[in-house]
């Protein structure tokens, strides 16, 4: 009798074997002309300014965070919304509606809580506003 983890280690080798080989055999046949303008970096054309470490913005990260949450809201409903004639038929108005209404419910109660502390306001920051006075 063979044992089954054979395989898996002759396949953990050839998965490791096949990029290893392929990245070695491109580095000794690739030509290499090192030139300035290869190692410049690249800014679109611009020419870079500053450091790279730069502080962005946090509202950057609360848009992006309202945007996953309601995503997320929208691929939880269209698969209700598909359902939803069958379950009322099934179990009635009340038990089917119901917990929708109350998680769009919770939604938009976040939503108005964040619109209120400012979390959707945009803010220009001092880099910004440095640069329109140029």
């Amino acid at each position: 009798m063979s044992n089954p983890w054979i395989a898996v280690g002759a396949l953990a080798v050839v998965g490791l074997a096949i990029p290893i080989s392929m990245i070695v055999i491109s580095s000794l046949l690739r030509p290499s002309v090192p030139e300035q303008g290869k190692r410049a970096i690249y800014e679109s054309g611009e020419i870079p300014t500053g450091t790279t470490r730069i502080r962005f913005n946090i509202q950057y990260y609360m848009i992006a965070l309202l945007f996953v949450v309601f995503d997320i809201e929208t691929v939880l409903i269209f698969p209700w919304a598909l359902i939803y004639s069958d379950a009322v038929a099934q179990f009635g108005l009340v038990p089917v509606l119901g917990p929708m209404l109350v998680f769009l419910a919770i939604l938009l109660i976040g939503l108005i809580w964040a619109w209120r502390n400012g979390a959707v306001r945009w803010v220009k920051s001092p880099r910004a506003e440095i640069k329109s006075q140029l």
